[in-house]
């Protein structure tokens, strides 16, 4: 059985923060992305060890794992059946504050 893909409220907070920004820029390029994130995903859903582990020890001991689209890293975790969406952050961005208050 596949696991069940869940986004935390914050993840789809960024998720839309990032859609605005990039509609902001170039329209045609929010399809593009939402669609490499719904590919990832699938794949995801079939591997979910498919995600980097983190350099960050603590990211690192709380088990989190990173996929990497285009220029931004989400992060989430394995919680048996259940693979859940922590944060959708620009690769740039310095991250590791923002997680520890999940």
């Amino acid at each position: 059985m596949k696991p069940k893909i869940i986004y935390l409220p914050v993840a789809v907070k960024d998720l839309h923060q990032i859609i605005d920004y990039i509609a902001s820029d170039k329209l045609s390029a929010v399809q593009k992305f939402l669609q490499n994130i719904d590919q990832t995903l699938k794949k995801l859903s079939s591997f979910p060890n498919l995600g980097l582990i983190p350099k960050d020890a603590y990211l690192k001991s709380k088990g989190y794992k990173i996929l990497i689209i285009d220029n931004y890293l989400i992060f989430y975790l394995i919680k048996k059946d259940i693979i859940e969406i922590q944060r959708i952050l620009h690769g740039k961005r310095k991250y590791q504050f923002l997680l520890l208050k999940i």
